[in-house]
Protein backbone atom coordinates (compact mmCIF):
# COMPACT_ATOMS: atom_id res chain seq x y z
CA UNK A 1 0.00 0.00 0.00
CA UNK A 2 1.30 3.43 -0.84
CA UNK A 3 1.62 6.32 1.58
CA UNK A 4 -1.39 7.95 -0.05
CA UNK A 5 -4.01 5.32 -0.83
CA UNK A 6 -6.35 6.14 -3.67
CA UNK A 7 -9.61 7.77 -2.68
CA UNK A 8 -12.70 5.61 -2.37
CA UNK A 9 -16.11 6.54 -3.69
CA UNK A 10 -19.60 5.22 -3.25
CA UNK A 11 -22.65 6.62 -4.98
CA UNK A 12 -25.35 7.94 -2.64
CA UNK A 13 -28.91 9.10 -3.15
CA UNK A 14 -29.21 12.68 -4.27
CA UNK A 15 -26.30 12.30 -6.70
CA UNK A 16 -23.71 13.22 -4.07
CA UNK A 17 -20.63 11.35 -2.91
CA UNK A 18 -21.35 10.28 0.62
CA UNK A 19 -18.52 9.68 3.12
CA UNK A 20 -20.77 7.79 5.54
CA UNK A 21 -21.86 5.36 2.83
CA UNK A 22 -18.24 4.92 1.74
CA UNK A 23 -17.18 4.02 5.28
CA UNK A 24 -20.20 1.76 5.78
CA UNK A 25 -19.40 -0.08 2.54
CA UNK A 26 -15.97 -0.93 3.96
CA UNK A 27 -16.92 -2.03 7.46
CA UNK A 28 -20.69 -2.40 7.28
CA UNK A 29 -20.72 -6.19 7.13
CA UNK A 30 -21.30 -7.99 10.42
CA UNK A 31 -17.78 -9.30 11.04
CA UNK A 32 -15.66 -6.64 9.33
CA UNK A 33 -15.38 -4.19 12.26
CA UNK A 34 -14.68 -7.08 14.65
CA UNK A 35 -11.86 -8.38 12.44
CA UNK A 36 -10.37 -4.89 12.13
CA UNK A 37 -10.68 -4.45 15.92
CA UNK A 38 -8.90 -7.75 16.62
CA UNK A 39 -6.09 -6.89 14.22
CA UNK A 40 -5.75 -3.48 15.88
CA UNK A 41 -5.73 -5.13 19.31
CA UNK A 42 -3.47 -8.14 18.60
CA UNK A 43 -1.46 -7.07 15.57
CA UNK A 44 -0.65 -9.38 12.66
CA UNK A 45 -2.32 -12.75 13.16
CA UNK A 46 -2.49 -16.12 11.52
CA UNK A 47 -5.84 -17.46 10.33
CA UNK A 48 -6.42 -19.79 13.30
CA UNK A 49 -5.35 -17.15 15.81
CA UNK A 50 -7.71 -14.65 14.21
CA UNK A 51 -10.55 -17.20 14.20
CA UNK A 52 -9.98 -17.76 17.92
CA UNK A 53 -9.94 -14.00 18.58
CA UNK A 54 -13.17 -13.47 16.59
CA UNK A 55 -15.31 -15.74 18.73
CA UNK A 56 -18.33 -17.19 16.93
CA UNK A 57 -17.18 -16.77 13.32
CA UNK A 58 -17.00 -19.80 11.02
CA UNK A 59 -13.87 -20.53 8.99
CA UNK A 60 -15.77 -19.92 5.75
CA UNK A 61 -17.13 -16.54 6.87
CA UNK A 62 -13.71 -15.49 8.21
CA UNK A 63 -12.04 -16.51 4.96
CA UNK A 64 -14.63 -14.64 2.86
CA UNK A 65 -14.42 -11.58 5.14
CA UNK A 66 -10.63 -11.46 4.99
CA UNK A 67 -10.77 -11.74 1.20
CA UNK A 68 -13.28 -8.88 1.06
CA UNK A 69 -11.19 -6.73 3.42
CA UNK A 70 -8.13 -7.43 1.25
CA UNK A 71 -9.98 -6.39 -1.90
CA UNK A 72 -11.01 -3.17 -0.17
CA UNK A 73 -7.40 -2.42 0.77
CA UNK A 74 -7.86 -2.77 4.53
CA UNK A 75 -6.00 -6.04 5.16
CA UNK A 76 -2.73 -7.47 3.83
CA UNK A 77 -2.16 -11.21 3.47
CA UNK A 78 1.41 -12.46 3.73
CA UNK A 79 2.44 -16.07 3.15
CA UNK A 80 4.91 -16.93 5.93
CA UNK A 81 5.74 -20.51 4.92
CA UNK A 82 4.64 -23.07 2.37
CA UNK A 83 5.36 -26.18 4.48
CA UNK A 84 3.40 -26.12 6.67
CA UNK A 85 1.32 -23.45 4.94
CA UNK A 86 1.04 -20.37 7.17
CA UNK A 87 -0.40 -16.95 6.41
CA UNK A 88 -0.36 -13.75 8.46
CA UNK A 89 -3.01 -11.07 8.15
CA UNK A 90 -2.32 -7.47 9.09
CA UNK A 91 -3.94 -4.11 8.59
CA UNK A 92 -2.83 -1.86 5.78
CA UNK A 93 -2.30 1.84 6.42
CA UNK A 94 -5.93 2.41 5.35
CA UNK A 95 -7.15 -0.37 7.67
CA UNK A 96 -5.18 0.98 10.63
CA UNK A 97 -6.62 4.44 9.99
CA UNK A 98 -10.02 3.02 11.01
CA UNK A 99 -8.87 2.83 14.64
CA UNK A 100 -10.75 5.98 15.79
CA UNK A 101 -13.94 4.74 14.08
CA UNK A 102 -13.69 1.29 15.69
CA UNK A 103 -12.84 2.84 19.07
CA UNK A 104 -15.90 5.09 18.91
CA UNK A 105 -18.10 2.13 17.91
CA UNK A 106 -16.86 0.27 21.01
CA UNK A 107 -17.46 3.29 23.25
CA UNK A 108 -20.97 3.77 21.90
CA UNK A 109 -21.76 0.10 22.43
CA UNK A 110 -20.48 0.20 26.01
CA UNK A 111 -22.65 3.22 26.76
CA UNK A 112 -25.86 2.01 25.11
CA UNK A 113 -25.98 -1.78 25.21
CA UNK A 114 -26.95 -3.93 28.16
CA UNK A 115 -25.34 -7.21 29.07
CA UNK A 116 -27.66 -10.18 28.49
CA UNK A 117 -29.42 -11.23 31.68
CA UNK A 118 -29.58 -14.95 32.49
CA UNK A 119 -32.58 -16.26 34.38
CA UNK A 120 -31.95 -17.81 37.80
CA UNK A 121 -33.19 -21.20 36.58
CA UNK A 122 -30.72 -21.17 33.66
CA UNK A 123 -33.45 -20.62 31.07
CA UNK A 124 -33.18 -17.62 28.77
Amino acid sequence: MTDSPEKLSVWCAGEEWCPITTTASLIGKKWHPVIVHRLLEHGPSGFNELKENVDGISSKVLSDSLEDLQEKGLVDREVISEQPFRVNYSLTERGASLEPVITEMAKWGQEHLEEPVEADDGIR
